[in-house]
């Protein structure tokens, strides 16, 4: 999928990787922007700067994910719905039920409420484009976050699945796996495990958020590192498990 010309719908949009990607799909010429998230001023701010629509909308209520998905359908068929907000929760499992609900309810059941909003129309029309953020915990693990790693692994699973159900419909997903990225979620851990191969900036991201979706390919991985991780991972469970240990001793996590 090339970005000119197209319809797109970004959750998530009011800073972070969402506000790179609507102001990188601006610039490449997308035909109109439908902006979500809860942060109202920043919201606001975003959609007047890129003279997109700004609708603000909690990704965790269903209601409000199928409202903006009915009223950007309004101004035109979605080609393109980023189902991108996300949360980090710190933490193992004896973080306390109404957080692990939140972080579930805004990592993973929002991508199941947008694709539901969003795949009838597309499915009719037989063609569609579903980008989901997760992260190479998604892949990997999260030292220091159960919540955080179980529900982007989740959201992969999720993603994959949608790709192999609906892939000869016309249904096109990508899973946006990337390691640490400077947003407000990193800035608290900007020396931390977050930093162990660096934080990529949210604007650079975006060529790997462009190249993927032009080559239409599953995993988008801006951390090109990521790719030999999983392949240790995959190789010997159990010494990359060792390894993963042993990277939570050095952070004393």
């Amino acid at each position: 999928m090339h970005i000119t010309g197209k319809h797109i719908v970004i959750t998530g949009a009011a800073s972070g990787i969402g506000r790179a990607m609507a102001r990188r799909f601006k610039a490449e010429g997308a035909a109109s922007l439908v902006l979500a998230d809860l942060d109202a001023d920043g919201l606001g701010a975003v959609a007047r700067e890129l003279g997109a629509t700004g609708i603000v909308t909690d990704v965790a209520d269903e209601n409000a994910v199928l409202s903006l998905v009915t009223q950007a359908e309004a101004i035109a068929p979605i080609d393109l719905l980023c189902s991108n907000a996300g949360i980090a929760i710190n933490g193992g499992v004896d973080v306390a039920n109404d957080d692990w609900r939140r972080i579930i309810d805004i990592n993973l059941m929002s991508h199941i409420y947008a694709a539901r909003a969003a795949l009838p129309a597309m499915l009719e029309r037989g063609e569609g484009y579903l980008l989901q953020t997760a992260s190479a915990a998604g892949l990997l693990s999260q030292i220091g976050s159960a919540p955080y790693a179980v529900t982007k692994h989740a959201a992969v699973a999720l993603a994959e699945w949608l790709a192999i159900t609906h892939g000869d419909a016309g249904i096109i997903v990508s899973a946006l796996c990337p390691q640490a990225v400077r947003t407000n979620m990193t800035s608290e851990d900007a020396t931390g495990v977050a930093s162990i191969d660096g934080l990529m900036e949210p604007e650079e991201l975006c060529d790997s958020v462009v190249t993927g979706l032009r080559d239409e390919t599953f995993l988008i991985l801006p951390h090109t590192t990521v790719a030999t991780y999983i392949q240790r991972k995959a190789n010997d469970y159990d010494r990359w498990l060792g390894g993963m240990r042993r990277l939570q001793q050095r952070f004393d996590v």
